[in-house]
């Protein structure tokens, strides 16, 4: 059951690393040309699959000290020709940053994930590969797929269209210093969601040593330029997963609290600094403190219209904020998240409309009216989907209607191994 409380939540929070910074330092330290750490590091699932799958790959990476990761870099020359599978789970990340990276070993690898994973987008980047020189094969263009790795990747020219993930450009670009001959990509969809994702692939490069050059060509296209080059080692430092505050800093805002999240960067280029930005259209208050990001909620939560494009992942949780607000709300151009764990469009509607909230999607947005709350609504169980954001929303949700069931709180470990912990000492300490 998830907790209820009928009180403000004042408390600090210090939240694990970013899965996004994690998951990019491994792949970058694993093409490096030397020794990496990676400090502050996020240990979650999503996390440990990106580390086995790459160990698998030939990389060494340190165990026994989950402060502080040692990478020594995949060397394929000294990779024997192998039959290997890896294992994706339900990560974006893994089942699309793995693929340059396994061709850039010898041998057949294999990359499975669970059943939902057949259903993310991934034909773009496939056939992308096969353009610059990789042999790859896919049942119906989804997982699984088989790559005849043979330790080098031709490069060159290629074209995709992006506009069901950011994440087909990140792994053409972290892998590109690598092909032979560089790479020039082209994005030549109409719209490309989740934009600063693919700015900490390029400042994370740039932190390697490695020169992007971006460019508008003449039909408006974006276009991304890697040379071949080395990708220096580095000493990686992993901020605190912003986009998982999201919950914690609604606790405040639904519930009129103050809940301060440690070690809050003053620049990032993670999508969850837009939390900011929203606090200030909900009414709320947000501050730097010595401590981190001090979050206070308003006496009057407002109603928003918002364009959550480049923000998708907070949807589920700003959903949840919303159906809580006193006015109505409209989340646009997110279309591009029927694809992602769930189909969280079809999802939240389901979830919102069984806890009593008016919720309707359409091709791209999402319309939440929180004035037409059933109190009497007797369906009290939310479905996670196996999808960590939409369990996170549930439990926000489960803070002010009581009686919330989350059918998984679970799939939390996904990207936050400690989240049930980390939600119940929110409501026990105060902030500091």
């Amino acid at each position: 059951m998830a907790p209820s409380v009928n009180t403000p939540v004042k408390a600090t929070v210090e939240l694990p690393g970013s899965k996004s910074q994690t998951n990019r330092a491994l792949v970058l330290s694993a093409l490096a040309t030397s020794e990496s750490t990676i400090a502050n590091p996020l240990i979650a699932r999503d996390t440990q699959l990106m580390r086995d799958a790459l160990v698998a790959l030939g990389a060494r990476i340190s165990a026994g000290n989950d402060e502080l990761w040692r990478i020594t870099p995949i060397n394929a020359s000294a990779t024997k020709t192998s039959s290997i599978a890896l294992d994706a789970g339900l990560a974006g990340t893994v089942m699309r940053f793995i693929l340059p990276v396994a061709a850039l070993t010898r041998g057949e690898v294999t990359i499975y994930g669970d059943e939902r994973a057949k259903q993310r987008p991934i034909a773009p980047l496939i056939e992308s590969l096969r353009e610059i020189g990789v042999d790859i094969h896919a049942h119906r263009e989804s997982l699984p797929i088989t790559i005849m790795a043979t330790g080098e990747i031709a490069g060159g020219s290629t074209s995709l269209d992006a506009s069901s993930s950011s994440q087909f450009v990140s792994a053409l670009l972290l892998a590109a210093p690598r092909f032979t001959n560089g790479l020039a990509l082209t994005d030549v969809g109409q719209k490309l969601p989740s934009r600063p994702h693919i700015d900490m692939s390029i400042a994370m490069l740039q932190d390697c040593g490695v020169a992007v050059n971006e460019t508008i060509n003449e039909l408006g296209q974006t276009v991304w330029q890697i040379g071949r080059s080395h990708i220096s080692a580095r000493q990686w430092q992993i901020e605190p997963d912003l986009s998982n505050a999201a919950p914690f800093i609604g606790a405040a805002l639904v519930t009129q609290g103050e809940v301060t999240i440690k070690n809050w960067p003053a620049q990032t280029t993670q999508a969850g600094d837009y939390l900011r930005q929203l606090v200030d259209l909900w009414g709320g208050s947000w501050k730097f403190t010595p401590v981190g990001l001090q979050v206070t909620g308003p006496s009057h939560l407002r109603g928003i219209d918002v364009d959550l494009c480049d923000y998708g992942e907070l949807t589920p949780v700003v959903a949840a904020i919303c159906a809580l607000a006193s006015e109505p709300s409209v989340l646009r151009n997110i279309e591009h998240l029927r694809g992602h764990e769930s189909d969280r469009l079809a999802a939240l509607t389901k979830n919102l409309a069984a806890v009593g909230i008016e919720c309707h999607a359409d091709s791209d947005s999402l319309h939440i009216n929180p004035q037409s709350r059933d109190r009497n609504s007797s369906a009290k169980t939310w479905k996670s989907y196996e999808d960590h954001r939409l369990a996170t929303a549930g439990a926000l949700i489960g803070l002010v209607i009581e009686g919330i069931e989350i059918d998984d709180i679970g799939a939390t470990t996904k990207t936050m191994a400690n989240f049930p912990l980390l939600w119940q000492e929110m409501l026990v300490r105060p902030s500091t």
